[in-house]
């Protein structure tokens, strides 16, 4: 992060029309200007922010729902379903999404053979059905790593209380809601919060979307940007300066996780 500060302040200047070569040259906030008044890097945090609010409670509330599932009384061969659910996320991000770019292509995915033999037809790579297809990439992949961690946190839950409540007349569902969820409080903050700053650094799985997604652009996601910034434009400054304000998001997104989580926590 030093270094992307110090490099955030130069910008590269040629001279002599391109033959003089470039020269560094001090350029103080000026790649902060810039990089603020970029509509592709301000669209970029708009694409995140609606990927956040179709991804996290998805995520998350798939996760819990699977983890007390597994958890439940009634649960069955609990180790095996652990181990399916959390294999997903031993894929690379990057072989997840190349799998599933191959399942969401016509003429290759069986996945669209069998949409197409009910009449259903659905475009992965649509305009408006491609951040659908982002979403699913990741909550197929991080479902289950979450998944175990809320399982963990459910076998601390003292067994003594269940039966309490089992004793009082309490069911499967309202013990699950009423006790088990506000006993597991803190390990949700911390997934919510983790889950979070992850996805605003998302950089996989729209990339190669992108490949067939075309309406998508290359900076749809502010990590994109900076990507493209960098290794295609050769803004070395302005790529430094939207990473720090990418990491001020980052920063600001959790102090307000922390607090509302404590709040919660609290009550």
């Amino acid at each position: 992060m030093i270094y992307a500060a110090w490099m955030s302040l130069y910008r590269e200047e040629s001279s002599g029309l391109g033959f003089g070569g470039t020269e560094r040259v001090f350029a103080g906030f000026g790649n902060f200007t810039e990089a603020l008044g970029n509509e592709a890097f301000l669209r970029s945090f708009g694409n995140i922010a609606l990927y956040c609010a179709l991804y996290i409670p998805a995520m998350v509330g798939g996760a819990l729902v699977l983890a007390l599932l597994v958890d439940s009384s009634m649960a069955r061969a609990r180790r095996f379903f652990q181990i399916a659910y959390f294999l997903p996320h031993a894929v690379p991000g990057l072989i997840a999404s190349l799998i599933w770019l191959y399942l969401y292509t016509p003429g290759l995915s069986p996945v669209t053979d069998a949409l197409d033999a009910f009449g259903a037809n659905w475009n992965f790579f649509g305009e408006d059905e491609a951040i659908f297809s982002v979403v699913n990439i990741s909550a197929w992949q991080w479902t289950g790593y979450n998944m175990i961690i809320f399982y963990a946190g459910l076998q601390a839950v003292p067994r003594e209380v269940l039966e309490a409540a089992t004793v009082d007349g309490a069911g499967a569902l309202r013990t699950a809601l009423q006790v088990k969820i506000p006993m597991i409080r803190p390990t949700v903050v911390l997934t919510l919060l983790f889950t979070c700053v992850g996805a605003i650094q998302l950089f996989d799985a729209p990339k190669l979307v992108q490949l067939r997604a075309n309406t998508m652009g290359e900076d749809w996601s502010p990590t994109m940007f900076i990507y493209t910034a960098a290794f295609k434009g050769h803004d070395y400054g302005l790529a430094a300066a939207s990473s720090l304000l990418l990491a001020l998001v980052a920063g600001l997104l959790s102090f307000v996780v922390t607090k509302l989580g404590n709040r919660w926590k609290a009550s």
